[in-house]
């Protein structure tokens, strides 16, 4: 009995230089599909957050004149019902925590305004509230009391009490507190 023998060729089982090349190109091809995808979910993300300030805002103005029948005050040095990133009088209002605020004297917090953080917005070191883009928030109030008021880039007419709306020079990121 004769036996033969036949010599396979043994193979190592790893990756060639090549296979590994091939699956690291196409996971590079894969992530740089998927950046612009993040990028617009984070827009979208910080535009919700400078909806949602907005609304706070407005929200705590109505919640204040609830209160105490009356509008917040704005500023002496401002002429008009607009508030442009103020921090005077007006958020001192309705932010509370002091015992001595004459326009606020049960220290009642209608609003909480956090440290600013880039991309989520809150109050920056000289007292101004800003976007998650870095603008600032401005405020119409009705001191007529004829429920009519100019806001907006725009200056639109609306039938509100309060409107508040960002100061940002992009149209597709500005927002409103009454859509």
């Amino acid at each position: 009995m004769t036996s033969s023998t036949t010599k396979k060729s043994i193979r190592p089982q790893a990756f060639t230089l090549i296979e590994l090349l091939v699956v690291i190109s196409i996971i590079a091809i894969l992530a740089s599909l998927a950046f612009p995808a993040i990028g617009g979910a984070m827009d979208s993300a910080k535009k919700a957050q400078a909806k949602n300030n907005a609304v706070q805002i407005a929200s705590a103005v109505v919640a204040y004149e609830t209160e105490y029948g009356k509008l917040p005050p704005i500023s002496s040095s401002s002429s008009s019902s607009d508030v442009t990133g103020d921090v005077g009088s007006f958020f001192t209002a309705i932010l509370g925590g002091s015992a001595n605020n004459t326009n606020n004297p049960r220290s009642i917090v209608f609003i909480e305004l956090p440290t600013y953080k880039k991309g989520k917005g809150g109050t920056n070191t000289s007292g101004e509230y800003l976007d998650p883009w870095g603008g600032t928030y401005s405020i119409s109030l009705d001191y007529g009391y004829d429920n009519t008021i100019t806001a907006g880039t725009n200056s639109t007419s609306l039938r509100k009490k309060v409107g508040v709306w960002n100061t940002n020079s992009s149209s597709k990121l500005s927002v409103n507190s009454w859509d």
